[in-house]
């Protein structure tokens, strides 16, 4: 889960239409880089770990009140990655994995590639895409 809409109503989803699921919400923070954007900051913090963390709490904060809504609480985790690569490696411990069909601005969309296309053809196990 990122910040985006999309990802909100991805997260929607699945708690109304899995109520009893255990839910964790994957946040990825691209791993530091001296490429540019956010990753050049994080190549740049002492414990990168720490300043991924850091940075997830706001989208954690925004699915635990989204879950709220339905009194479901949610388990969150953090990786360092390729957003993609995280969540395929990570889908063998899930059911399914729901995803929104895209996220970020236009600019990350072009960089960084269309994630929901990448876990979609790469998931060993079903995928939900939201629109």
């Amino acid at each position: 889960m990122d910040d985006s809409e999309m990802a909100q109503k991805a997260l929607t989803y699945a708690l109304e239409n899995h109520p009893d699921a255990g839910i964790t919400v994957l946040h990825v923070v691209a791993g530091p880089s001296v490429w540019g954007g956010a990753a050049t900051a994080l190549a740049l913090e002492e414990d990168v770990e720490e300043a991924a963390e850091e940075r997830a709490k706001e989208v954690f904060d925004d699915a635990r009140e989204v879950a709220a809504a339905y009194d479901v609480e949610l388990t969150t985790e953090v990786q360092l990655g390729h957003p993609a690569r995280a969540i395929v490696n990570r889908a063998d411990d899930f059911d399914v994995v729901v995803i929104g069909s895209h996220g970020g601005s236009l600019a990350d969309r072009l960089v960084v590639g269309n994630i929901a296309r990448g876990v979609f053809r790469n998931s060993p196990v079903p995928v939900i895409v939201v629109r």
